[in-house]
């Protein structure tokens, strides 16, 4: 994709136009005018919005998984929170490295629809497979509360998304790459303040 300017170009402004004014708000004209290309490229490229939005998807998920497998596969010698908290580091900047399509995506799976239930089969599955099993290795290992486990699982996961759930929380503390990178650097050392407190207080439990 990336040795296609043009394809890329009409995927960055239909990504934007996502974002903005969502997928039924926006029409392929739209995309079109923004992207500077004619309507009928963008169908010989993807046969229509859905499909652009489709390869889209599958290009933002299949990217974001593969640098997910890459931390696990470089840094599996790593103690076990040293391996999560590299492997939320790379997760957060992924996803505001492409911050538009990373909100728009979650604001989609806020619905119920056939395109949410399908990316939770092929991707987000896999997703919920990295981090939990990352996660629940950094727990000690007799510390049995199940119940407690899938509890802070949901807190990380929920830290995870908010900041593209709730764009509107610091969208003005973000103007460009700098200030992005920056939001990324100090958003993961919150979290892996909280993964510190967490996994110190369930040894704790735990003996």
């Amino acid at each position: 994709m990336k040795n296609n300017p043009t394809k890329q170009k009409v995927i960055d402004a239909a990504s934007s136009l996502f974002f903005q004014k969502g997928f039924h708000g926006t029409s392929v004209r739209d995309i079109a005018e923004k992207a500077s290309v004619n309507v009928s490229l963008i169908s010989y490229y993807f046969k229509s919005k859905q499909g652009l939005l489709e390869h889209a998807v599958t290009n933002y998920y299949e990217t974001y998984l593969t640098k997910m497998e890459e931390v696990l596969k470089e840094k599996d010698t790593e103690m076990p929170l040293v391996k999560l908290k590299l492997l939320i580091d790379a997760i957060i900047q992924y996803k505001q490295n492409n911050h538009q399509f990373s909100c728009f995506i979650h604001r989609e799976l806020s619905l119920d629809s056939v395109f949410v239930r399908e990316m939770a089969v092929t991707y987000l599955a896999k997703e919920n497979y990295f981090i939990s099993n990352t996660f629940f290795e950094s727990l000690p290992k007799n510390y049995k509360s199940n119940m407690e486990h899938q509890f802070l699982l949901m807190q990380l996961k929920g830290m995870l998304i908010t900041p593209y759930v709730l764009q509107n929380e610091w969208k003005n503390q973000v103007s460009g790459k700098t200030s992005h990178d920056l939001f990324a650097k100090n958003y993961t050392k919150v979290i892996h303040k909280w993964l510190d407190f967490i996994t110190s207080e369930t040894a704790q439990l735990a003996k």
